[in-house]
């Protein structure tokens, strides 16, 4: 079967570049690389818990897929719905796919013409392709900077009705958090709707993981939150948390929920196991957070703080340019069993190119210790100059 000349051109460009991505395959190195923040992936109470719910409740039986709108709206679903916006302090949350399906439906559908987002320029690639569908005009605003924000909403709010300001509460390639109380009084100074990402912060910010927003008690000052699944709770799916209005907008104008068949009784019921889990694993949350400031502590000691992307987050990152030097560094790191992945331009801009390490209530505090000085002396191997800001 022949393959299109143009597509194998783009092939070979990225061969070239040396940043040709591949599936990475199973391993049973160090876990320096995954999402799973607290371990719900691999919790074996919640995987039995969703099996005993699901005889209990006669899912497996009633459970039909299609769309929600059609058979596809088993019963677990209100449950778990009412559950999510119940732990977090909303109206109401509705349940998509994925968290790639609740930016794209949400942001192609909210935003209306004559509308404006402003986004910061770190966001996920899922909220820009949901914004490329919106109708709305958007504009992206400097990294975690209001005052450029300020300038864009004074340039063309006048022009437009409603304002929407999007941002992360933890950027996943960074680790960072924005200012959120500031990004609020910007939001209420000039009556904008305010989006907040929350993927990365779910089960990690909180006394009881609820994310960034919620452990500021900001909660009522967010038009929307994306709670997305597939990191801290370790399962599949996401949800919108907001307004009783904003679901129903949601359920009849939202593509990406209304034109899918819906997740299945299975997936729902792990989800809200999950969710009811982290009303309990107050302990491993916390053990989290104490490998986050032992990460911090080891890399100051060890003179690699230049290097790192600031953040209090699960996510450390240490900037490395050059496709090359990062996958070597990080080849070296794995022959000596720690998963810890290289991240390439051009999924970071060129001259950003990063070791991304994420956290986890399971690594234990050994573990980070030897991490960071194997990556010490790498990086020193691998350089005749011994100034990491070389690196940053």
């Amino acid at each position: 079967m022949k393959f299109p000349k143009n597509l194998t051109a783009k092939l070979e460009i990225r061969k070239q570049n040396n940043a040709l991505r591949k599936l990475s395959s199973p391993n049973d190195l160090i876990d320096f690389a995954s999402n799973d923040y607290i371990g719900f992936s691999k919790n074996k109470s919640i995987f039995e818990e969703t099996h005993h719910y699901l005889l209990e409740t006669n899912c497996i039986q009633n459970g039909a897929t299609g769309s929600r709108l059609l058979s596809g709206n088993h019963k677990v679903y209100q449950e778990a719905e009412s559950f999510i916006a119940q732990f977090h302090q909303s109206e109401s949350a509705l349940i998509f796919n994925s968290g790639y399906d609740a930016n794209v439906g949400f942001f192609s559908s909210v935003p209306q013409k004559g509308g404006l987002i402003l986004y910061d320029e770190l966001c996920h690639a899922s909220i820009r392709d949901g914004i490329q569908l919106s109708n709305a005009k958007a504009y992206k605003f400097n990294h975690n900077d209001f005052e450029d924000l300020e300038k864009l909403i004074e340039r063309f709010q006048t022009h437009l009705t409603e304002v929407y300001i999007v941002t992360e509460s933890v950027f996943s390639m960074d680790g960072d958090c924005p200012n959120m109380e500031e990004l609020v009084a910007v939001s209420e100074k000039y009556g904008c709707y305010l989006v907040v990402d929350e993927a990365h912060s779910l089960g990690v910010f909180g006394e009881k993981g609820e994310g960034l927003v919620q452990m500021l008690g900001l909660q009522n000052q967010v038009f929307a939150r994306i709670m997305t699944f597939g990191k801290g709770l370790g399962c599949h799916g996401a949800a919108v948390v907001g307004s009783q209005e904003l679901k129903d907008y949601l359920v009849n104008f939202s593509r990406s929920f209304i034109y899918t068949t819906g997740l299945s009784p299975h997936s729902v019921a792990t989800i809200l196991v999950a969710y009811q889990h982290l009303e309990s694993e107050n302990q491993t949350i916390n053990k989290l957070k104490e490998n986050s400031i032992h990460f911090n502590q080891v890399q100051h000691l060890l003179g690699l703080k230049p290097m790192f992307v600031k953040s209090k987050s699960a996510i450390q990152s240490a900037i490395i340019p050059g496709n090359e030097k990062v996958k070597s560094i990080a080849n070296q790191i794995q022959e000596k069993g720690f998963d810890v992945k290289a991240i390439l331009s051009p999924t970071v801009p060129e001259g950003q190119e990063r070791l991304r390490f994420c956290l986890h209530s399971y690594n234990s505090k050994e573990e980070i210790s030897e991490v960071l000085a194997l990556l010490s002396t790498f990086v020193f191997l691998a350089t005749d100059d011994t100034d990491l800001t070389d690196f940053h």
